[in-house]
């Protein structure tokens, strides 16, 4: 059976997965991306399935829901999903990728693909269909505008956040320790900046006060509850943070033979570990305020960065009342959302949507009954509450 050619719009993870899921069932697909041409606020590269947050895909500790995501998607034969496994880095117990060997085994698979051909061009419309539109939170004004006309709604959006990197080179090796926490993983999987009680509150101190990009008086309802700026955990109370991110259980400082009052985990960017992540810092503080404060954190006083945290606006769509339990637009059945773009958190997530819509245009496609995942199972749940009115 020939099959019309399906536009997937946005070359993320979401997009990547539709587009590897409905060539393998035979259906050409142009994959559109607006990147280079069209830059982001985060984006770094113009590379397929770039990480533009953590290079963390979460836990694999079994009957965890982020494990149980995993396993799901493997048993549905998810391209990405197999990507990231096969471009590990320890991370103790979470599945930590190598930013830029994911992003070129991806585009590998897609190159391999004939069916797939790569456009590097802005979607600034609907397309008529059959479609997925894969954009993401940072989708382009010209789009967003779009979709707010067609599903009669606008302004929803909410503010993110991105973590700063140091290079490796410059962290204090007699400080900071190799660790991770309760031992899980390998012993250099994580490392470790300890913090004592004078050094902690001074550090909260001046990261309370610290100078930030979007004025510190925006509506708290606008931040994204998993992805909260440090300093605004900083501004409920001097405990919240080693109650939080920089909480030092599970840890001992090999220097002292005790838990630190606090901790910062720096993770690995890469197979090389030639650059680290801070572990929990997303920050809306300004470039030259993150040197200073972030450089307060013990074995951190020379850190170089290899790139600031940004805080960036993300868009999504209303889903539960203005998409079909599939992701589809009401009034064009052909044309299908997915990824945060409707509102779900995550990269797993992503993946796990692409898949999920990639098959509901397959069968739209080929005449078969539309997709539908157990109600008890980790995707079935995932996408019944994505689509539940009643959420």
């Amino acid at each position: 059976m020939a099959y019309p050619e399906v536009v997937v719009a946005g070359a993320g993870l979401e997009g990547c997965e539709a587009a590897l899921q409905l060539a393998a069932r035979g259906v050409p697909v142009r994959l559109m991306e607006m990147r280079p041409l069209v830059p982001t606020a985060v984006h770094r590269t113009a590379d397929v399935a770039e990480l533009v947050c953590s290079n963390s895909l979460k836990g694999t500790t079994p009957g965890s829901a982020a494990c149980g995501i995993k396993d799901e998607l493997a048993c549905m034969g998810s391209y990405l999903l197999d990507a990231a496994r096969r471009t590990a880095i320890p991370a103790g117990g979470a599945l930590a990728v190598d930013r830029e060997r994911f992003s070129a085994a991806v585009q590998d698979l897609l190159d391999a693909n004939p069916l797939i051909r790569i456009e590097r061009a802005e979607c600034r419309s609907i397309p008529a269909g059959p479609a997925v539109i894969a954009t993401g939170p940072l989708t382009s004004d010209a789009l967003a505008t779009e979709l707010a006309r067609e599903l009669g709604s606008e302004g929803l959006a909410f503010y993110d956040a991105a973590a700063p990197i140091v290079e490796a080179s410059s962290i204090d090796r007699e400080v900071v320790f190799a660790q991770s926490r309760y031992d899980k993983g390998g012993e250099a999987d994580y490392l470790n900046a300890p913090f004592d009680k004078e050094s902690y509150e001074a550090f909260v101190t001046e990261l309370v006060g610290a100078q930030r990009v979007i004025d510190k008086h925006f509506k708290r309802s606008e931040l994204f509850a998993a992805c909260q700026p440090v300093e605004e955990v900083a501004r409920t109370g001097m405990d919240a943070l080693r109650f939080g991110a920089l909480k030092p259980v599970g840890l001992t400082d090999p220097r002292t033979g005790r838990r630190p009052w606090a901790a910062v985990q720096l993770r690995a960017e890469n197979a090389q570990a030639s650059a680290y992540n801070l572990v929990g810092f997303q920050t809306n503080l300004r470039f030259g305020e993150q040197e200073r404060v972030f450089r307060m954190i013990p074995g951190l006083e020379h850190a170089e960065f290899a790139r600031f945290g940004v805080m960036h606006r993300n868009t999504f769509v209303d889903t539960p009342h203005v998409l079909t339990r599939t992701l589809a637009l009401p009034k064009r059945p052909q044309v299908h959302l997915a990824g945060q773009l409707t509102g779900t958190e995550g990269y797993l997530e992503a993946v796990a949507s692409g898949l999920f819509v990639a098959l509901a245009v397959y069968a739209e496609l080929a005449g078969l009954p539309a997709p539908c995942l157990p109600r008890h199972s980790f995707l079935g749940a995932l996408f019944d509450y994505a689509t539940d009115p009643a959420t």
